[in-house]
């Protein structure tokens, strides 16, 4: 996105429908000490997956990851209890306020996805990685 990429809005109606179901798992594939993006999948217990990525809107060093306006959609978003949804390198990726991830911002943004497709955030999971390498 540094480079003039501009990642597009997703409606959460456009997303499968499996999303709004039970037993639903976001999966990190890598850990969150790598930074501003953490990549990850959905994934339910049958043979449904969604590659799904975190990606903190404020990180700007050495340039800032998305534009201003993306910027300011994810806190207004955010501010209103809700996630802004966009699609970056072919990936649904969650546009959270924060420079890094921990524990509480990951479940927090899942819940408000869990929230967005209709889905209830109880009957969502998420496995964390809390590392630096990624998953081989």
């Amino acid at each position: 996105m540094t480079d003039g990429e501009q990642p597009a809005d997703v409606d959460p109606f456009d997303l499968p429908e499996w999303l709004g179901g039970p037993d639903v798992v976001w999966e990190s594939d890598e850990g969150l000490r790598t930074g501003h993006l953490v990549s990850g999948q959905l994934r339910t217990s049958g043979v449904d997956r969604l590659r799904c990525a975190l990606l903190a809107v404020d990180e700007a060093y050495p340039v800032p990851v998305v534009s201003d306006d993306v910027r300011t959609r994810a806190h207004q978003a955010w501010r209103h209890g809700q996630v802004l949804l966009v699609s970056r390198e072919g990936a649904l990726t969650l546009a959270v306020p924060g420079r890094r991830f921990d524990a509480d911002l990951v479940l927090e943004a899942i819940a408000r996805l869990a929230m967005a497709v209709g889905a209830s955030s109880d009957d969502w999971s998420v496995l964390l990685r809390i590392g630096t390498a990624r998953r081989q």
